[in-house]
């Protein structure tokens, strides 16, 4: 709950109107944001389209991670985020399984 509330920060007071209500401001803010609050770093992402990328920035310190859809125009929202991530383990495969 407190990871929720803290991702909505994240573009509160940058974005107004709608964008406020579905948690997006322009993307040089917001991973200003992530990494400079939450001290989170890009992870990896992939192309869902042509009309949006997803990406995943996490905390290894903080244990916080969060989900960003960015648009072609340069909006970024946030589409979750959390806390108490981990990176898999080697012996739980490819799969998430422990061997």
């Amino acid at each position: 709950m407190a990871r929720t509330t803290a991702a909505a920060a994240v573009v509160a007071g940058i974005a107004t109107g709608a964008a406020a209500q579905t948690r997006c401001a322009p993307r040089a803010i917001v991973v200003e944001r992530l990494a400079g609050h939450y001290g989170e770093a890009f992870a990896g992402g992939g192309l869902r389209d042509e009309g949006a990328v997803f990406e995943v920035w996490t905390s290894a310190e903080e244990g916080t991670w969060t989900i960003l859809l960015t648009r072609p125009n340069g909006v970024s929202c946030v589409m979750a985020s959390g806390t108490n991530w981990r990176d898999a383990l080697a012996s739980e495969g490819a799969l998430g399984f422990k061997s």
